[in-house]
């Protein structure tokens, strides 16, 4: 028994480094007044509870995530997810007195850790709101933190060459969507601005890889829904900054 008692302990203390890696959560849901002239409001995401830097980064970014997509108006005093969730519902009701036969507004987010390792975090939101019209809209965000500097990343701080991870994503797009490597990237009905390929707005470390999501109406119609593209990380790792284990 004695001569297995070294990997063992190695093993424990290996399992204990991982888990003491990570950070802990909790979850955090939200939801709007419960009336007949109120909209449907239902917010479910996570709370970061240790106390370091990043996590009260994490905490801002998700409440500023949900500001952005529930205010209407420039207000800055709206600095917190309850404001805004007030803020959505006064518009509702605020229109709703002028126009009684106005449809119910209706607001829904989601928030997940969909990677996390010893340098980098990354969040997922989900969101759908309705607010009148023919259908309403939904959409995904990625929120990306370097946990050892405490700080959200912008989508050009992940990669050590930014120009040829765009030149590889823009191969692999064409592959995927079946669009010849000689043509014009619209060529076959993409919306691209300025008939030239580039990245999303949304970039994020997934499990599989590297997420590039264009949602609605960012290079497509509507009718075309989101436009996701996943690249393996033994694919991309020279191209980012920090690089991911195989």
């Amino acid at each position: 028994m004695k001569k297995h008692l070294g990997p063992i302990l190695f093993l424990c203390f290996l399992i204990s480094c991982q888990t003491e890696s990570k950070l802990t959560f909790e979850p955090l849901q939200l939801q709007g007044e419960d009336c007949d002239g109120c909209p449907i409001i239902e917010i479910n995401i996570l709370s970061a509870l240790d106390d370091s830097p990043v996590s009260e980064v994490i905490n801002r970014s998700l409440q500023e995530e949900i500001i952005s997509i529930l205010s209407f108006t420039e207000d800055k005093t709206i600095d917190s997810a309850d404001k805004a969730l007030q803020s959505f519902t006064d518009s509702y009701k605020e229109l709703k007195v002028k126009f009684p036969d106005e449809v119910q507004w209706e607001a829904k987010i989601d928030g997940e850790v969909v990677y996390e390792d010893e340098n980098i975090i990354t969040f997922v939101m989900n969101s759908y709101s309705f607010t009148g019209g023919a259908h309403g809209y939904a959409s995904t965000s990625f929120l990306n933190f370097d946990k050892s500097k405490g700080t959200e990343l912008e989508n050009w701080e992940l990669f050590d060459d930014l120009d040829g991870f765009e030149d590889f994503a823009e191969t692999k797009f064409r592959i995927q969507e079946k669009i010849p490597q000689d043509v014009n990237i619209n060529a076959t009905g993409f919306m691209f601005e300025g008939d030239s390929f580039h990245l999303p707005n949304n970039i994020g470390y997934t499990k599989e890889g590297i997420k590039l999501i264009y949602n609605q109406y960012e290079v497509a119609s509507y009718a075309d829904g989101p436009i996701v593209l996943i690249l393996p990380y033994t694919e991309i790792n020279l191209y980012l900054k920090r690089k991911v284990k195989n």
